[in-house]
């Protein structure tokens, strides 16, 4: 990528103008306060930045940074003292100002600091050097450990020494490989991959819900299967979280989302509940990777018509899942998709009212004959009526 461009890029960004009102608070027109971090590196790949919220650094110390801040009539949040973290809101925006800082010990996660103006320590205490990029008020780069050309060349390394990063926080093993899924086109870095499985047994100490979000962002990413497979080759992952058949059907998925390539492990032999222990899925996204993976089920089993009736929103990634799981030839996949979208099958004419009221008991009875109409009218293609299914009441 042409550094000419990415610079350009960087000196006029939209987002420029919205920091404005913090820079100057904080003495962005003297140096004294730089954007860092996603919104620098985004920015130079020329990636849409759909987020409000700003990462910032500044000489100034937290007080100074929340006493300037009030007096502008921001909002203030000091949500990280201790490490220097002050959180500001000014129009809808939301900045996220930490002093510069030096770790002087590190406890796994936690970290006793000492702050100082060193930007070059402030940036060597990070993880990758595509991280360590700052932005002035004016746009210009700041780039004190020459991290522009791994950025541009889409290079995920550690700062230093890796073993050093991963040891200062073990998520960042996890952080390697989500950030090569999603900036850095599944290219590895030798040095990288082999800090990152001498680190792999040391993994169990970090919270679920720590590597399940980094984990469900790396299986966001459009690209994440050559990722997921160093980390099974490393054993970072198990293969009773992800087996070498499953990683066989994401390759054929191609493009997905958290909870379609989910589907295929839940598919392919893991449960759902040890996914939910080890990366502390929520509700609502176990529900959805349940009913796709049960929606796949149907579409291989050539059920579709009941697959558009249970699964209406999801009927055509039920049927990606399912061709991917399958390794359906494209004419396959394709026809499924047109049958289903010829499907529309409203709401099941009955209701256990209706069953009572012809004569059937409360009870398992009353459930099982609904069932079973049910089933009846989906088989039919939904045409039949509700007077048609109450005549079938005394079939068996």
């Amino acid at each position: 990528m042409n550094a000419e461009g990415a610079l350009g890029r960087l000196r006029s960004a939209p987002w420029l103008g919205t920091a404005a009102r913090f820079f100057k608070v904080l003495d962005g027109d003297k140096g004294r306060t730089r954007a860092v971090g996603g919104i620098v590196r985004d920015t130079l790949l020329g990636i849409t930045w759909a987020r409000t919220d700003i990462d910032m650094a500044t000489e100034l110390l937290p007080h100074e940074v929340m006493a300037r801040a009030e007096k502008a009539g921001f909002g203030v949040h000091p949500t990280g003292l201790e490490h220097g973290t002050v959180t500001l809101v000014a129009g809808g925006v939301v900045a996220e100002v930490t002093t510069l800082r030096k770790d002087v010990a590190t406890f796994g996660r936690h970290a006793e600091v000492r702050f100082g103006t060193d930007w070059s320590q402030d940036a060597a205490r990070r993880d990758f050097t595509m991280n360590a990029l700052y932005c002035g008020a004016d746009g210009t780069l700041f780039d004190p450990l020459g991290g522009l050309a791994d950025c541009l060349a889409r290079r995920v390394r550690f700062i230093g020494d890796a073993d050093a990063r991963i040891a200062e926080d073990r998520l960042r093993v996890y952080r390697y490989f989500r950030f090569c899924a999603t900036h850095g086109e599944e290219m590895f870095d030798d040095d990288a991959l082999a800090a990152c499985g001498r680190a792999a047994a040391t993994l169990g100490q970090l919270s679920a819900e720590r590597v399940g979000s980094e984990m469900l962002k790396l299986l966001d990413a459009p690209r994440c299967t050559r990722a997921l497979e160093a980390m099974c080759r490393l054993s970072i992952l198990s293969p009773d979280l992800v087996s070498p058949a499953a990683l066989t059907a994401l390759d054929r998925l191609g493009d997905g989302d958290a909870a379609s390539r989910m589907a295929i492990f839940v598919a392919q032999g893991t449960g759902i509940s040890l996914l939910q222990t080890r990366w502390r899925l929520s509700n609502g996204l176990r529900r959805q990777v349940e009913q796709l993976a049960r929606g796949a089920a149907l579409a291989a089993e050539g059920k579709l018509k009941e697959l558009v009736y249970r699964l209406p929103e999801q009927k055509e990634d039920a049927i990606r899942i399912a061709a991917a799981l399958g390794n359906w030839p494209e004419e396959r996949t394709l026809a499924a998709t047109r049958e289903a979208a010829g499907y529309a099958p409203g709401a099941f004419p009955l209701k256990g009212e209706d069953l009572i009221a012809a004569g059937v008991p409360k009870g398992p009875a009353l459930g099982a004959a609904l069932r079973r109409l049910e089933r009846d009218w989906i088989e039919s293609g939904f045409a039949l009526d509700r007077r048609a299914l109450l005549a079938r009441l005394g079939q068996t």
